[in-house]
């Protein structure tokens, strides 16, 4: 295999494979779903669109389509890319699309009780339930890195489709119930969220030290098996742990910035509304005092 480059994010990118299908998919049903509340007269902010279709779809695209996954299973930098992409940078910009929402409002009658079935079913309140989805986002990436499964997926496609597909899962399980604008059952305040959010920096930096110091390599004999000139193994996988570690810290530290964001607006949201309450009381209670007037002086 010629040196990984630049290029070669272009010139290697496959378009055959079924994740491109299952991204093109997802897309379409998700500008079709915006396309129906538009015909109808309804709006869709245009923001959530971009997040979710070119944000979120997209850099799930940029990671499985493009060239680099040409590479994933050459260079473990390239792989750890994958991983930080694929866990916690596309699931953010898909909760904040908020495709549920979408979904929501475009079905009508069985299709619509069905999805509210799932969304509120038990199932789906053991896995979004915060601390049940940082355990698996946790411990997932140790179990697959130390133990022989990683080097399963190395070795076997089907294995390797597969780890991709659990990242996303543990990523959007984990994110969605934190910043996500869908309806979800069991979701904390805020105050908590951000407290498993800083909780979660740690973990990054530990995994990305352990694998930087690490004295033997992940995957066992697998990488120096590939007889590569221009890729030394060991410097390889200390640039991997590296890119765990920062990104890792990188991202949680500007979701709290997000999670205070939202905070804040639900706060003055809260505010509004309290005022808007109080102001019908005082009209009201103005109402009474009028009235009481009126009839007095009769």
């Amino acid at each position: 295999m010629v040196p990984f480059t630049v290029s070669a994010i272009f010139t290697e990118t496959r378009l055959d494979g079924w994740i491109a299908v299952l991204l093109v998919v997802a897309a379409a049903l998700y500008l079709y779903g915006v396309h129906r509340l538009r015909a109808r007269g309804d709006q869709w902010p245009l923001s959530r669109t971009l997040l979710f279709v070119v944000a979120g779809l997209g850099s799930i695209a940029v990671v499985t389509v493009s060239g680099l996954h040409a590479y994933d299973t050459t260079l473990l930098s390239v792989h750890m890319v994958q991983h930080m992409v694929l866990s916690m940078v596309a699931p953010i910009f898909l909760a904040l699309g908020a495709p549920v929402t979408l979904a929501l409002r475009v079905l009508h009658g069985a299709p619509r009780r069905r999805l509210l079935a799932v969304v509120h079913s038990r199932v789906a309140k053991v896995l979004t339930f915060p601390l049940v989805a940082y355990a698996l986002f946790v411990a997932n990436p140790f179990a697959l890195y130390f133990t022989g499964l990683y080097r399963l997926t190395l070795e076997n496609e089907f294995a390797h489709e597969v780890v991709h597909a659990h990242f996303i899962l543990t990523g959007c399980l984990f994110f969605w119930p934190l910043i996500g604008l869908d309806p979800l059952p069991g979701r904390w305040p805020y105050p908590g969220r951000a407290l498993l959010m800083v909780l979660s920096v740690p973990f990054h930096t530990v995994l990305g030290l352990t694998i930087m110091q690490s004295t033997t390599l992940l995957g066992g004999d697998y990488y120096p098996s590939l007889g590569l000139s221009w890729a030394d193994p060991w410097t390889d996988q200390e640039i991997a742990g590296g890119i765990l570690w920062a990104g890792g810290e990188l991202v949680s530290i500007t979701m709290l910035g997000v999670l205070v964001m939202q905070w804040f607006k639900q706060s003055e949201r809260e505010a509004r509304r309290i005022d808007r309450e109080l102001d019908r009381q005082e009209a009201a209670e103005a109402a009474r005092a009028a009235a009481a007037g009126d009839a007095a002086a009769r």
